[in-house]
């Protein structure tokens, strides 16, 4: 399984417009990937509900994995994303 752990990069973390940002650019990927705090249990990275019950604060670790293939690709943009608290999803990384 691949994985990430990235620090969130939005002041307010992932709540509200972030949490959106993200689940937009999750979905994008085409795969399937979860997020999870350091040590909490992985939700699934496209539903909404799921990432704002996480409640992940800024400067908060987090987890992205997939073992879907393409799984790093995906992982790589959308941990870059999390990362830099970026309005959209990078087209390279």
């Amino acid at each position: 399984m691949a994985e990430r752990r990235v620090n969130v990069g939005w002041a307010e973390g992932l709540h509200a417009r972030p949490a959106s940002i993200f689940v937009r650019a999750a979905t994008a990927t085409g795969v399937p990937v979860t997020i999870a705090k350091a040590d909490g249990t992985p939700v699934n990275a496209a539903s909404m509900l799921a990432v704002l019950g996480l409640g992940a604060q800024g400067g908060e670790e987090i987890v992205l994995a997939s073992d879907a293939e393409g799984a790093d690709v995906a992982l790589d943009r959308l941990a870059k994303l999390v990362a830099e608290g970026l309005e959209e999803l990078p087209e390279t990384v």
